[in-house]
């Protein structure tokens, strides 16, 4: 197995995580949020999303999703076009609110967008310094196997939800 190979089918199982926690959840229950404090799960599939948008387009070297086909726009959040949802307070969490629809566009663009660039992923390229303001250095490899895991956890977090409120 290549190395492109195995980074694709690790986003292809959060792919079918997000798609069977979303499909056919309506508005109010994707923004419901267990306590009235905790994250909901529109919250967590915008935030993954846009992590791996911002995350993969910055190492990939391409500009996000969200800006150059205009998701950002299409979803009209009361946000920054640079705001990934890190460190958001509860009254920030609380204005994202996406339908089903929204949420796995937004998804789905940037899964295909992740897909294209993981396909030109080589051994040799694992090495390469994508960010530097971390010591040490961030490479390419540990950039996408911390993206992975963000997505993976969230997408959890997710299903939990889910659960909590079915």
């Amino acid at each position: 197995m290549k190395t492109s190979e195995l980074l694709l089918d690790a986003h292809s199982r959060i792919h079918e995580v997000l798609h069977e926690v979303v499909t056919g959840l309506d508005d109010r229950t994707l923004a419901s949020r267990p306590g009235n404090s905790a994250n909901s799960i529109a919250w967590l599939v915008w935030h993954l999303t846009r992590v791996q948008d911002d995350h993969l387009a910055d190492a990939g070297e391409y500009e996000q999703v969200y800006t150059a086909d205009g998701w950002h726009e299409r979803l009209g959040l009361p946000l920054d076009a640079a705001d990934t949802g890190y460190a958001h307070t509860s009254e920030q969490v609380e204005l994202v609110k996406l339908s089903a629809e929204q949420l796995l566009g937004y998804y789905d663009a940037v899964h295909r967008r992740t897909a294209e660039f993981l396909r030109t992923v080589t051994d040799e390229g694992l090495d390469r310094i994508v960010d530097r303001r971390w010591n040490p250095p961030v490479t390419l490899g540990v950039r996408l196997v911390s993206v992975i895991d963000d997505c993976a956890q969230h997408s959890g977090q997710a299903a939990y939800v889910k659960g909590l409120l079915s």
